[in-house]
């Protein structure tokens, strides 16, 4: 799995449901959804959990899958993006 979109998609079609339950579930149109699970647009963390209750998902499990994805889209392509993730690393290592 490789995206947030790609494991919501993955655990909805396993569970034979359609895009238009989850979205109306959310309360979201299916477009959005569709754009969520193709990865050009964002769920909010509370569309992320009602998507898990739907899907009966570990919301763990895609919580981290959402916060990659920001992670992600905040420092790809900058040149000190890696940097940054290796600098934030080191400031939250221990941190419980």
């Amino acid at each position: 799995m490789n995206s947030l979109g790609e494991k919501l998609r993955n655990l909805r079609e396993n569970q034979g449901l359609l895009l238009r339950q989850a979205a109306a579930f959310v309360e979201v149109d299916t477009a959005f959804l569709s754009k969520v699970e193709r990865g050009e647009k964002k769920a909010s963390r509370d569309q992320v959990i009602k998507l898990a209750d739907f899907l009966n998902a570990d919301k763990e499990q895609l919580l981290i899958f959402w916060l990659c994805d920001k992670i992600i889209a905040t420092i790809d392509k900058d040149p000190l993006g890696e940097l940054a993730l290796n600098l934030a690393l080191k400031k939250t290592t221990g941190r419980k």
